[in-house]
């Protein structure tokens, strides 16, 4: 497969301020991430709250400015003018978290879907009106005519990110950027959402760079994954082989945290292999090592990432095998 999107040594970093401090500390949201999407493919950007996900997302929509790096669509660079901003935000779509408040409830469907036609000025309105039948049939909202005139607050959350993903697809984009995109729905909705994505995306040959917290998720839909921790890359590769072969202490840590549907679980203990954050300088070595059970000496060395065979890059000393 070719390559459509490439993330070269992106880093962002926030200054935040305390309350009662006046000393600015400053958060490495996103720290020399570099990774590649190939068409058709999905990637899973995999991690916990904090580690920087979304921010990736929200900078290859160039929705915030990076300090450093490099962001390249089709071989071209993505830069901050308005023709490179107009190519990236046409050919790459956003699915957000939360389904009651990415859309508009003063809208109704009908013109939450064609919002992006408008903007970048395609087609008349006929022509429109007839690409907003055409993927509200796409996402499953039938009879698509009579959703038109529904408002968001006459729909069910599984239904409303069906109407966020129907405006995605408008624009026939080549990149879906789904941020936790079925998290807030219902368990039994879930798989759903998933597997219409699934088709659509086989269907277009959409590239999916997939947002989530969840392995289990990650794994049904997902081709390769990275594993982010603390802004840094610490494990990517194919999915079967990261999940099923963890190489990293945090990866492993984020799998054994996993919920398995077995009733004996119940009266279990359920051990995860990491440790209580220690009060060790990480800046100057491995980030994970504070919490790490596996530390060594040298991992106060920051640790670069490493092939282990496969395209398996891992980020670590300890070898898990």
């Amino acid at each position: 497969m070719d390559e459509i999107l490439r993330v070269e040594h992106l880093s962002k970093f926030f200054i935040k301020k305390g309350i009662f401090s006046s000393n600015p500390v400053t958060v490495k949201a996103v720290d020399d991430v570099s990774f590649s999407l190939k068409k058709g493919e999905v990637f899973v950007l995999a991690g916990e709250s904090g580690s920087g996900k979304s921010t990736i997302a929200n900078l290859i929509l160039k929705s915030i400015r990076a300090d450093s790096g490099k962001i390249l669509f089709e071989n071209q660079e993505i830069k901050n003018d308005k023709k490179s901003l107009e190519k990236i935000r046409m050919n790459c779509q956003m699915i957000h978290q939360d389904p009651y408040d990415s859309v508009n409830p003063r809208m109704n469907i009908g013109d939450i879907v064609s919002e992006p036609l408008e903007i970048h000025k395609i087609g008349n309105r006929d022509d429109r009106r007839k690409r907003v039948i055409e993927v509200l049939h796409d996402v499953k909202l039938e009879p698509a005519e009579e959703m038109l005139k529904k408002y968001p607050h006459m729909l069910s959350g599984g239904q409303r990110q069906r109407v966020v993903l129907a405006r995605a697809l408008a624009l026939r984009p080549k990149i879906i950027l789904a941020d936790e995109p079925v998290s807030m729905l219902d368990v039994s909705i879930r798989a759903e959402m998933l597997g219409l994505m699934q088709e659509l995306q086989k269907k277009y040959q959409i590239s999916f760079l997939y947002i989530t917290h969840d392995l289990a998720t990650a794994r049904y839909f997902g081709q390769k994954i990275g594993i982010l921790y603390r802004g840094k890359i610490a494990e990517v590769g194919l999915i079967d082989d990261v999940l099923l072969k963890p190489k990293h202490p945090y990866t492993q840590a984020l799998i054994d945290a996993i919920s398995e549907p077995d009733p004996e679980n119940l009266n279990r203990e359920k051990k995860i292999r990491i440790n209580e954050p220690q009060d060790i300088d990480v800046d100057s070595g491995c980030l994970f090592r504070d919490r790490c059970p596996y530390v060594i000496e040298k991992c106060k060395i920051k640790p670069d990432l490493e092939d282990r065979g496969n395209d398996h890059l891992v980020a670590c000393y300890v070898n898990l095998d």
